[in-house]
Parts: structure tokens; sequence; C-alpha cells
């Protein structure tokens, strides 16, 4: 049974108004560890395996080795999102899909909390994981698969869909892309807060998108 339908959710979980909030999320991180760790974006996987690829075909091992536990605390949130869907899990909870955005609150607060003098390892870490925590449990906008903390993907879905919407007048895609161009402008509004708020207010801005979250 869907989240033990006890209430309606006030949010459902494919929901445009939730979209917009978890991609505001998605857009604060990339700019919070770019701005306050050194130029590294937490969220996407794709440029840390490039860049360790780089490393590899360099033979500078051990620089190799500072991209690989991104990769795995990424593969660790995918794991613990399929476990919380399992029904026995599932059972004990009230809804899995908010029990995951506890959890991803809460470590947020935890990374608030850390001084600067933290390695940004344990910051990457932190983030790549609640990252793929959200990829893993809210992947759907309205029936469309979606991305919230990363926006490649939305954008050629949102300029196909205006493509068609304008050749064809197809009013679905229309709707699609009037939904993903509010997902897209959600996380650049979104970077564009964490950029200013990690700069005037350091490391804690980080507990804005633990607000949003809650």
């Amino acid at each position: 049974m869907e989240d033990r339908q006890k209430k309606p959710l006030s949010l459902s979980s494919n929901s445009v108004r939730l979209g917009v909030l978890l991609a505001l999320v998605g857009g604060f991180l990339d700019a919070y560890t770019f701005i306050s760790r050194d130029d590294v974006f937490a969220n996407a996987q794709t440029g840390n395996m490039v860049l360790l690829a780089v490393k590899a075909a360099n033979r500078d091992w051990i620089g190799m080795l500072h991209y690989i536990p991104p990769i795995l605390a990424f593969i660790v949130g995918v794991l613990v999102s399929e476990i919380f869907k399992t029904p026995s899990v599932r059972h004990l909870l009230y809804s899995y899909r908010r029990s995951i955005l506890i959890l991803e609150c809460l470590v947020l607060i935890f990374v608030g909390l850390l001084p600067s003098s933290v390695s940004n390892m344990v910051v990457t870490v932190s983030i790549a994981f609640v990252s793929s925590l959200q990829i893993s449990t809210f992947n759907k906008l309205d029936k469309w698969a979606y991305n919230s903390t990363m926006t490649t993907g939305n954008l050629r879905t949102a300029t196909q869909a205006a493509y068609l919407a304008i050749k064809e007048h197809n009013q679905e895609a229309k709707k699609q892309f009037h939904e993903f161009f509010f997902i897209i402008l959600s996380f650049i509004f979104g970077a564009l807060s964490g950029t200013f708020s990690t700069t005037f207010i350091g490391n804690r801005a980080i507990w804005i998108a633990s607000g949003i979250l809650i």
C-alpha cells in the first residue's frame, strides 16, 4: 500500500509544488559546496567519474582516490532509499518518503554544525549521500521522470516539449514544458540563494536547505 494511506499527503510525491521545493534544495546544495568547499559540486557524480578517469590516466593514484568516496556515498544513498521502499520497512513508517526527507534534513543540519576546518571530503560525501536519497525517492514530476538535483536532463525534456508544443500544438507537451520550466527556474533560484547565503552566512547557510525540507 502506497505510504500506508492513513492521510493524504499535503504535497503528493510527484506534484509540481514538491518538485519546485526539491529543485530549490538541489540548486542550493550545488552552490553551497561550490562556494564553501573549494569549487566542488557534490550532487553530480558524472563530473567525479570523469575526474577520476583523468587522474587514473595521468597515474595520479592519490588524486584519484579523492573522487571515490562521493561516488560510494551516492551508491549507499540509492541502497538506503531502496531499503526504505521494502514492505517490511515501509510497514514501520508513516510515510517512507517523509522519512527520507527527515533523514536528509538531519544530515544537512549535521553538515551545518561542522567547522570550516573539517575536511571537504566529509561535507562532499554527506551531500552526495542526501542527493542520492532525494534523486532515488523523488524522481517523478507529474507523470514524467525528472531530476531535482541536476538540470541537464530537465533542460533536454523542456526543450523537446517546447518543440512539440510549437510544431504540433500538443497540449500535453505544453503542460510538460511549463512544469519543467518551473523546475529549471527553481533550480537556478536555489543556486542563487545558495550562493548569496553561503557567501554572507558561511557554512551554516545549509540550514536554509534543511528548512525547505522541513
